[in-house]
This record gives C-alpha cells, sequence and structure tokens, in this order.
C-alpha cells in the first residue's frame, strides 16, 4: 500500500463502479461491480464514488440517482486487508497519505504511529464527503439505495444517508465492526434513522437487523422478495422524478439538510472521528477476546470476523454461512 499513489488507486478503482444515467427520465444508476468481493469497497472506490455524486449533483440531466450492487449483495463494507497498516499494532511509522487524497508527497511526513493525529487525521476526514463516506447528505438531488444481501459497514452508511431504502425481503443490515471495534463513522445518523432504543441493540449485541425490522424501526421505505426488487427500485425512482422540477428537490433538499444540521449529523461525524482515534488506548477484558494487532492480522481479519461470528447464536451472525450452520 505504501507504493500506491492516491490516483493510482482511483484509477484502479473505476472498473469496479458503474455510472449511467437516462436523459429521458433524469434517473442515474451507481453500480457497486465487485461482486467476487461482495462489493467490498476499496479507498480508490470511495474516491470515484465521491466524484460521481458531486458531478451528479451539479448534472442538470440527473435528477434522482439510484445506488445499487451487481450479484448478490449491496455491499459488504469496506475491504478490510487494506486496513491492516492502519490497525497494527506495531510501532512501525506507516504513511496513510493515500487515504488522505495526497499524492506524490516526498516532502509530506505523515504523523507518527503513536500520535493522536495519527488516527484522528484519517478518522476525521472520514467525517468529510470528499473522503466518500458521507457525500449523500451533501447531495442536493433525490438518492435511493437499493439494498440486497448483505448491507454492512461503508454499504450501511450509505443506506443511513439516502433518502429512500427499498430493499429485498433476505437484506442483513448492521456493522461488522460492532464486535471488532464497537463502533463506526455514522452513529449518530444510525441513531436518528433507527431509533435510540433499537439501534442500541443493534450497537451492543451486534447483530444485524433483517430488512423487515428495519422497515418497523422506519430505516427501510419498503420491503419486497428480491425478484420484484428491481422493479419496485424502478417505481419509485420514476415517480420521485415525475413529482417536481428539479429546483424543486432543490430546494426540498435543503430544507431538510438544514434540519439534519440542526439534529447534528455532522457534529455526530467528528465526534465519531474522535471516538475512532481513541482505539489504541481501549484495553480487552479478556485474553480471548479479538484484540487488533499484528497477532490478528496474521490470519487475516476477515478470518478473524467469521471465526468471531460464530460465538454468537446462529440467528444473530453477521454471515449467511454462519447463520445456517447450528449451534
Amino acid at each position: 500500500m505504501k507504493s500506491k499513489e492516491f490516483e493510482a488507486l482511483k484509477e484502479e478503482a473505476r472498473q469496479y463502479i458503474r455510472y449511467e444515467k437516462d436523459k429521458a427520465t433524469k434517473i442515474a444508476t451507481l453500480t457497486f461491480c465487485r461482486p467476487e468481493k461482495q462489493n467490498a469497497t476499496t479507498i480508490g472506490m470511495r474516491q470515484v464514488y465521491a466524484d460521481l455524486i458531486h458531478r451528479a449533483n451539479i448534472d442538470d440531466d440527473v435528477k434522482v440517482l439510484v445506488i445499487r450492487g451487481e450479484g448478490r449483495h449491496f455491499g459488504a463494507g469496506g475491504d478490510l486487508p487494506e486496513q491492516d497498516e492502519m490497525l497494527s499494532a506495531s510501532d512501525e511509522d506507516v504513511s496513510l497519505l493515500h487515504e488522505l487524497g495526497i499524492s506524490n508527497a516526498e516532502d509530506v511526513r505523515y504523523p507518527p504511529k503513536r500520535s493522536y493525529r495519527f488516527l484522528h487525521g484519517l478518522t476525521d476526514h472520514y467525517a468529510k464527503a470528499r473522503a466518500g463516506c458521507r457525500p449523500l447528505q451533501e447531495f442536493k438531488k433525490i438518492s435511493i439505495v437499493e439494498a440486497k444481501g448483505y448491507c454492512y459497514g461503508w454499504h450501511f452508511y450509505q443506506a443511513g444517508d439516502a433518502d429512500l431504502v427499498i430493499s429485498s425481503d433476505d437484506a442483513l443490515f448492521g456493522h461488522p465492526a460492532f464486535r471488532y471495534v464497537g463502533w463506526g463513522p455514522r452513529l449518530w445518523t444510525w441513531i436518528e434513522t433507527m431509533g435510540l432504543r433499537k439501534f442500541s441493540e443493534m450497537l451492543f449485541t451486534g447483530r444485524p437487523f433483517t430488512a423487515q425490522e428495519m422497515k418497523e424501526c422506519n430505516f427501510v421505505n419498503s420491503v419486497v422478495p428480491r425478484e420484484q426488487l428491481e422493479a419496485e427500485t424502478e417505481k419509485y425512482a420514476l415517480a420521485c422524478a415525475r413529482t417536481r422540477p428539479t429546483d424543486t428537490v432543490a430546494i426540498q433538499k435543503t430544507f431538510i439538510e438544514i434540519y439534519k444540521q440542526y439534529r447534528g449529523e455532522y457534529l455526530g461525524s467528528l465526534l465519531t472521528g474522535v471516538v475512532e482515534s481513541l482505539l489504541p488506548l481501549v484495553a480487552e477484558d479478556r485474553a480471548e477476546d479479538v484484540r487488533l494487532g499484528d497477532e490478528v492480522f496474521g490470519k487475516g481479519l476477515n478470518r478473524v470476523v467469521k471465526d468471531n461470528d460464530l460465538n454468537y447464536p446462529p440467528e444473530w451472525r453477521l454471515s449467511y454461512g454462519g447463520r445456517a450452520k447450528s449451534e
């Protein structure tokens, strides 16, 4: 990772995101195209995603943006192996400049590993739209997430930030990091959209919620069988595109954005950036607890998450495979 430049990461990522628009309907579609990795997003994908949303925000040929995933899942979150250097317990200094969009920076020195700024510089960056975590919050058009299969981690951020969420009945929502870290960058938004009691349950147990559960707590607008999902999404998208002029939508979205900021949406992102930067200070309770460090990365964080999943009741496990296994 150290040898890769920011622009190279973005260029590599373009193959994994498809963006199309229909000028007649003013509906654009952004599709994550990495099904062999459950549409997990790389650093470059997040940057390309942010760029495309910024572009759609200005484009007068776009009024509605549909965000979906190719294959079985909407997406399983961020690409965990990319986080090895950031989360390693080693004292060896590493540079995260590629995450911050800084290229050709031989004369830019990243803060040392044991400094507060080592993590906070990045976690605070995640609070910015240009980082690719919350660009939908500044999108003045209508955004619709089409959820199916896994809607985890970073993809769960997008579902929380979208205007509408249309889901297949087999979708699972949540964040694996609740079990191996304890938080994620959009905590405030999830509390606002799910309600305190239900989100507290998800946060403290780490269990994923079904599409029907998410509809009951007003996170999801519509739940349909998977074979009806695209048609249901199209129905919503066409209705949104036909209702009022794009100028009216921009006025409506400005009103909603002001309301969200009154409720503290961006404040929540900033506070979570502070919380996330304190990860190195967290002491585990037991030797067998999941520990983020070099001993974990010896077998890979993906493997650690899957193994830890089996410690929970089958119906509370994150993976479909784990949920199918008996006690």
